[in-house]
């Protein structure tokens, strides 16, 4: 009977059985990527912004054990998270700014997909589904922080609540339906909006969204979950002032993200208009985009219309989120003064920003091309070679050394701060932790790449000696042996010439027989699986 030796045991054994019973289901029609060395985030942000998803997932269940959602409770149980739950304070600020993330993200992978002209390669169901998420994204954000019921829950549901009813023949039944009666049960509707209904929603087109190849970088992913908590602990979240109805609400503005709306809401013009059309005509301009871009090339450089278009709605959504932020601090000032925005001026320069944006996108445009034009041009007259920062093995290993003493000393002074209870410095560090984590990982990932490097064949360096020698012999007889000193040093050179080559000889092939040529070891003929992808440097994780 025959044995394999290659037979998996163990834990290995049990990891392919999962593999082998998951054949079945959709998980395997996905295809993950391992990048093998670095490559640029720009390309997977989709999938850092479900990581950050991942994220709120985890910390809002946790949050769930002690979250009231009663309306004279609400406040109160999140102020016992943050002051006397243990690790309350780190739980929520994660859960904030991790939330403050997938929206930055979400943003991010939308723009740099509408720049580089991706949704061109037959991904417009891809494109619109991507809106849509992201506009649930907004929603899901604005629930969250709506149900703590603190003064600036309140004024951001009171907004919420007029647009709603200013829509035409459904708005009343859609106020009903999201917001309940009234106060009373307002805080449970958005509960189950913000834990169950909307990641259902988002969950439904993240299937439809994600593509068949997915990058999963953990340098990458450890740098983002680090860069939530350094936040959260420079940063930490305020709980606000809880709202009560007998004590006037002080002057607040509702989240970043919604400040651009707000600020038209400030003009005091008509609701639907400024809350529900301008949106939703946004909103539809984006989406259709794929529908109307007949450029034939990808780049923002040969797409000069789509790009301007880009760049005057950033432009727009830049200068409303500023202005919806911007209060007088001026106190003297009547309250009606310090809040209203002049309708003028706010479209006045809503209108300039288009030709500005226009002008500014083909000005761009035309420095882009003239700086590629010069870099072609130094390109074939300079050095052909791109000068690269290469480290060797001596001090890949101190690198890593370092690296694992800053982890320890990182460990101990999180766990020193958590013992004093500096929540924000214990937060901190643990960023610090996962940062230089993503660091170490890296460096072990370059080093790996290094040491597949194809080794120069064992022949080589012999050969390059002799070509030496026989450079210098033919210089040599190359000068001046017209006197006789110059022929006695040419015969001393060539007597030594000779036993050197000599001396080679005998070193290749001791018995003194012909020895032949070492052959060049190529690196399609070397047994070399590095299973690469050539163009990103990417292995897929395949089915052992």
């Amino acid at each position: 009977m025959a044995v394999s030796l290659n037979r998996p045991n163990g834990t290995l054994a049990f990891i392919y059985w999962i593999w082998d019973g998951l054949d079945r289901t959709i998980f395997t029609a996905i295809k993950f990527s391992f990048p093998a060395r670095f490559v640029s985030p720009f390309g997977f942000l989709g999938m850092l912004t479900f990581i950050t998803f991942i994220i709120l997932g985890v910390s809002g269940a946790l949050l769930m054990f002690y979250y009231e959602p009663i309306l004279d409770r609400a406040w109160d149980s999140v102020e016992f998270i943050n002051n006397e739950v243990p690790f309350g304070f780190h739980i929520r600020n994660i859960h904030y700014h991790g939330s403050n993330a997938m929206v930055m993200l979400a943003l991010l992978h939308m723009y740099y997909q509408y720049f580089s002209g991706r949704y061109k390669i037959r991904n417009e169901i891809l494109w619109v589904t991507g809106v849509i998420l992201g506009t649930v994204t907004i929603l899901e954000a604005f629930t969250g922080y709506d149900i703590i019921f603190s003064e600036r829950a309140e004024l951001a549901i009171s907004i919420a609540a007029s647009l709603t009813n200013a829509i035409p023949i459904a708005g009343p039944t859609i106020r009903d339906a999201a917001f309940g009666s009234g106060f009373s049960d307002f805080v449970l509707r958005f509960y189950t909006q913000h834990v169950f209904v909307l990641p259902i929603v988002m969950l439904g087109l993240m299937a439809v969204h994600f593509p068949r190849f997915l990058v999963f970088d953990v340098p990458m992913v450890m740098a983002v979950a680090g860069a939530i908590l350094i936040t959260g602990g420079v940063f930490p979240v305020d709980l606000g002032f809880k709202f009560q109805p007998t004590v006037p609400p002080g002057i607040t503005v509702p989240e970043w993200y919604l400040t651009g709306l707000y600020a038209f809401l400030r003009t005091q013009y008509d609701k639907f208009v400024t809350g529900v059309l301008w949106p939703g005509i946004f909103i539809a301009a984006i989406m259709l985009v794929p529908f109307l871009d007949r450029y034939k090339k990808f780049s923002w450089k040969d797409r000069p219309w789509v790009t301007a278009f880009g760049i005057v709605g950033l432009a727009q959504i830049l200068v409303t989120t500023y202005w919806g932020f911007y209060i007088p601090i001026d106190s003297t000032l009547p309250l009606v003064e310090r809040l209203v925005i002049d309708p003028i001026n706010l479209y006045v320069v809503m209108i300039l920003l288009i030709p500005l944006g226009i002008g500014f996108s083909y000005m761009m445009i035309y420095l882009a091309k003239e700086a590629e034009r010069k870099a072609k041009l130094a390109k074939d007259k300079g050095p052909k070679k791109v000068a690269q920062i290469e480290f060797s093995e001596k001090w890949i290993n101190w690198i890593i050394i370092a690296l694992i003493a800053f982890q320890v000393f990182l460990n101990l002074a999180a766990y020193n701060a958590a013992l004093s209870g500096m929540n924000n410095m214990s937060l901190f560090f643990a960023g610090l932790i996962l940062i230089v984590f993503a660091g170490l990982f890296h460096v072990y990932r370059y080093a790996m790449g290094q040491a597949k490097t194809t080794p120069p064949p064992p022949g080589a360096k012999l050969r390059v000696t002799k070509s030496m020698v026989g450079t210098r012999k033919e210089l040599s007889d190359d000068g001046d042996t017209s006197t006789g000193a110059g022929a006695a040093n040419v015969e001393a050179q060539e007597e030594l010439l000779g036993k050197i080559e000599e001396k080679i000889k005998t070193t290749e092939n001791p018995d003194g027989t012909l020895a032949p040529e070492t052959p060049e070891i190529k690196a399609n003929n070397a047994d070399l699986d590095l299973k690469k992808d050539t163009d990103i440097g990417m292995s897929d994780l395949k089915k052992p």
